[in-house]
């Protein structure tokens, strides 16, 4: 059935997941803070831009988000033209943003005191995943939210599941960051550690992918590492961005996180190389810095 669908946030995610909607039939208003970018995506996609989140949000029956950070969030939920000023009853809010579990449960609150729902619904999967409707998305909010969000997501998600009460989908997107990081970095020490034995790394990587070392970021990231080529996903400053919550998170809930306290610490050293907007992988970059 197609439905108004609001999306705020035309970023290097939001931008595919937004076509996704339009070509599935829904009629698509687009809000972006710069206005070119909007007017981009309604020329590839038809639907409609709006000057604001308040204005862009005005009687849909789903509104979604993907910004950058919990400021972000809060000024197109909660600002002075946000969109829960104008948001209709019983409708539904989805959060594609990763950003703190607290914000969730702030905006879930203040949504429920306004007569619609909220979903926070952050995403894994890259800008490749948004691209080919491939997205893994890990959901929090109240069982009606889910059944009112689950459909709309599925049009760009292989994988979309409700973990629990608001902010439970925040939580999870930490729990994965917390796993890249460490994967991250224990694969840029095995392909240093091989090159300094005098091992062909990709013969090595070629056998031991096969046992019980293989990851998503082996098969996938391995090649390009090794010939320093930094630009093929998520960035450095983001990623450093999302730790710094988990980390936070960490610090309220008593987990105990020191590969990925230090790991952090590695970025933030990859940053200080200009690698702010190299991708994740670029940990062997600093390896190998270091080994010159």
């Amino acid at each position: 059935m197609a439905l108004r669908v609001c999306f705020i946030g035309l970023g290097v995610m939001g931008y595919p997941m937004a076509g996704h909607l339009a070509r599935a039939g829904h009629e698509i208003t687009v809000y972006n803070r710069s206005a070119e970018k909007a007017a981009s995506w309604v020329k590839d996609y038809g639907g409609r831009s709006a000057p604001s989140p308040a204005e862009a949000a005005a009687n849909a029956d789903a509104v979604l988000a993907c910004v950058g950070r919990d400021e972000d969030l809060r000024e197109v939920t909660l600002g002075r033209h946000g969109a829960f000023a104008t948001m209709k009853r019983d409708a539904v809010f989805v959060d594609h943003t990763t950003a703190s579990a607290g914000i969730a449960r702030e905006l879930a609150e203040a949504a429920h005191q306004r007569g619609f729902h909220f979903v926070d619904a952050p995403v894994s999967g890259g800008e490749q995943g948004a691209k080919n409707g491939q997205l893994t998305i890990m959901c929090g909010g109240g069982q009606l939210a889910y059944a009112k969000a689950e459909p709309i997501i599925a049009v760009y998600a292989k994988q979309c599941r409700r973990m629990g009460e608001a902010g439970a989908g925040q939580l999870t997107k930490m729990v994965n960051q917390i796993c890249i990081a460490g994967l991250v970095e224990a694969l840029s020490e095995g392909l240093s550690f091989a090159r300094a034995a005098g091992l062909d790394p990709l013969a090595v990587v070629e056998v031991i992918s096969k046992g019980a070392a293989q990851s998503w970021q082996m098969e996938n990231r391995h090649k390009t590492m090794l010939e320093n080529h930094f630009d093929h996903g998520f960035a450095v400053e983001w990623m450093r961005k999302d730790l710094a919550i988990v980390l936070e998170e960490a610090r309220r809930n008593g987990a105990s996180l020191p590969v990925t306290a230090l790991v952090d610490q590695f970025y933030a050293e990859v940053e200080k190389m200009g690698g702010k907007r190299w991708d994740t992988s670029s940990l062997f970059a600093r390896l190998e810095m270091h080994k010159a």
